[in-house]
């Protein structure tokens, strides 16, 4: 526990059995629940996680790769269903910093949020960044300030941590399944008004195998689009239905 609250962390894995036992062990003593969603991987990443002795750990297994927004949103599920009272991603390739955990879930702990992501732009380490993903994070960061309305920096960092109240709330049935997941996460923040703040995390960029391309940030721009659209049409139906309820 973390001040009294009940912390999880949710760990999505596609196909990551050469990190994913550096992850798990690097998890803070005070995590209540760590929830490894093995997302249909095809390789060793269930048995290696299986391997590691900590009585922490619950594993899920979706039967096939359904995408790694459908498998945070089944870890948030799973999370909040046992009780949790917040509950954190920490992606299985161990690209986030253990040590930033608790800045990332205290502005929730202390109401101050309801969603915290890590923003990296804001890093004295932000140059060890690519340059390209440096500035396409940023270009598609500036896209989904401009369709949410929410004050962000670092739209596609991937370190966020949820509240129990706000996951109640929220529909994540309808999350993107797969990349462009963040965005279209922010897009339902925004719709449900849930206050949105970000914190300086670390970025880590050493052996992991990135599995961007820069066809994604086209996905990303079309996932922003149909959030924008959804919010949209459902505003003016709700206001429709309170205008015709007044006549």
């Amino acid at each position: 526990m973390w001040a009294n609250k009940i912390v999880a962390v949710v760990v999505p894995a596609w196909n990551e059995e050469r990190l994913i036992g550096r992850t798990l062990g690097r998890v803070p003593a005070f995590v209540d629940t760590v929830l490894v969603i093995d997302d249909g991987s095809t390789d060793g990443t269930r048995t290696r996680a299986q391997q590691v002795r900590d009585s922490r750990i619950r594993l899920v297994s979706h039967g096939e790769n359904r995408g790694v927004g459908a498998a945070i949103a089944t870890g948030f599920q799973r999370a909040f269903s046992s009780g949790a009272e917040v509950a954190a991603v920490m992606a299985g390739d161990d690209q986030m910093d253990p040590s930033d955990l608790i800045s990332v879930i205290e502005p929730i702990l202390a109401d101050r949020a309801e969603f915290v992501k890590g923003n990296r732009f804001l890093h004295g380490a932000r140059r060890d960044m690519p340059f390209i993903r440096r500035t396409a994070g940023l270009g598609l960061s500036a896209v989904t300030r401009f369709a949410t309305g929410l004050p962000i920096d670092d739209s596609q960092c991937g370190y966020v941590a949820l509240s129990a109240r706000a996951a109640a709330e929220l529909p994540l049935s309808e999350l993107w399944p797969r990349y462009g997941y963040p965005n279209d996460l922010l897009g339902l923040l925004a719709a449900h008004r849930m206050r949105v703040l970000e914190v300086p995390v670390k970025p880590i960029y050493a052996d992991e195998r990135s599995g961007v391309r820069p066809w994604h940030a086209v996905v990303v721009l079309g996932v922003i689009a149909r959030r924008w659209l959804l919010t949209r049409a459902r505003t003016k139906s709700a206001s429709y239905r309170a205008s015709s309820a007044a006549k």
